[in-house]
């Protein structure tokens, strides 16, 4: 079985990461649009793990990125829930035009 050459993973986390980003900008609900940075979160740990596997096969630098950066997205994740289900109690919608005076 031959390895999968190091383009083919770059080009499947380029892909996720710019279908985040499209969803992040054309999506107005706030779950939806969490999913997206979650789906571009995904793609930046896919390249971590890929380059530390082909350029530094015995050090595990890009997979404690990885954790790491996992972590700081259940957080994150658990954050914007708790200010999303807020607004929802407040304004009965999700709807990121709905959300207006968060910014004040």
């Amino acid at each position: 079985m031959s390895e999968v050459p190091v383009t083919h993973i770059l080009f499947v986390s380029t892909a996720l990461f710019f279908i985040g980003m499209y969803g992040l900008f054309t999506r107005r609900n706030m779950i939806t649009m969490l999913m997206a940075i979650e789906l571009m979160l995904n793609s930046v740990n896919i390249n971590f793990v890929a380059f530390n596997k082909y350029l530094y096969p015995d050090k595990l630098d890009g997979i404690f990125f990885t954790i790491f950066i996992i972590t700081i997205a259940a957080a994150e994740a658990a954050v914007a829930i708790a200010i999303i289900i807020n607004l929802y109690r407040s304004h009965n919608s999700i709807d990121v035009e709905d959300a207006t005076e968060l910014k004040y």
